[in-house]
């Protein structure tokens, strides 16, 4: 299958594994072009040969936090993909997952710089790109810690509340260009992140993890297909997400405060 200026394109950071690589196999499963970015460049040229090769997608090395990877990057995949890029979908993300005095400051910076200054780039320097396909598109990776701030994940979480607040407002200015700025926001997901880092933590054993990457990558693939009018600007995903989504916006800043402290051991 070749690409053509009709067939729809993804740009998706993270793309190696996890729920990257889901977002990426749903898409090019269902024939679309897809754009596969990571910091692992063996790993996304591994998946794009798994999905097809180069007639059905591209891959690069892509650190989000360098703006030059990502001017790079976005136009070799515009090329490639006939002069589209539909949507845009920032999911590269790390974690410290640790209390925040326990982990040394270079590490807290290179979360910031990954988790929030990414997704700023990423918008940034797709927008000319965005403004060229009609009805695109940019879905940020959130994340459930955005709804009130985790214990030992308080930098990741205050990345993800930004994050958060950086798509609503976008979402309002960009209505200008026709594009749609959403997010997804998960509890704990099957990932190698959660289960070599975030794992260790009480929230984790109390709560379980009932996400898998699968579930994130649906989630996503509804919110490429659905008509933009009809998009919420905040898609939490699975019941438990659901629920505590509901409950920060109906429960006082003092309940939140309770539940999360008693879940983390507090």
């Amino acid at each position: 299958m070749s690409q053509t200026t009709s067939t729809k394109s993804i740009f998706i950071t993270g793309a190696a594994a996890g729920i990257g690589r889901a977002i990426a196999e749903r898409f090019a499963k269902a024939g679309w072009f897809v754009g596969l970015y990571d910091v692992d460049e063996a790993g996304v040229q591994s998946l794009l040969v798994h999905l097809g090769g180069s007639a059905y997608g591209h891959a690069g090395r892509l650190d989000v936090s360098n703006t030059d990877d990502w001017a790079h990057q976005l136009e070799a995949f515009f090329k490639a993909a006939g002069g589209r890029l539909d949507v845009l979908v920032n999911n590269a993300g790390v974690s410290v997952t640790n209390y925040f005095e326990e982990a040394e400051l270079i590490r807290h910076h290179r979360l910031i710089d990954i988790n929030l200054k990414g997704v700023v780039n990423g918008c940034h320097l797709a927008l000319p790109y965005l403004r060229r396909t009609p009805q695109a598109r940019v879905v940020n990776l959130c994340s459930a810690s955005a709804l009130y701030g985790q214990p030992m994940l308080s930098t990741y979480s205050a990345t993800k509340a930004a994050v958060r607040s950086f798509t609503e407002a976008l979402d309002i200015e960009w209505q200008r260009f026709d594009i749609r700025v959403v997010d997804v926001l998960p509890l704990f997901v099957n990932t190698a992140m959660v289960a070599n880092d975030v794992s260790k933590m009480k929230t984790v054993q109390t709560l379980g993890v009932r996400l898998s990457a699968d579930d994130i990558a649906a989630s996503i693939w509804r919110l490429a297909r659905s008509s933009p009018g009809s998009l919420p600007v905040h898609t939490p995903v699975g019941m438990q997400t659901k629920l505590f989504y509901l409950l920060s916006k109906l429960s006082p800043d003092w309940m939140n405060r309770l539940v999360t402290a008693r879940m983390a051991g507090h």
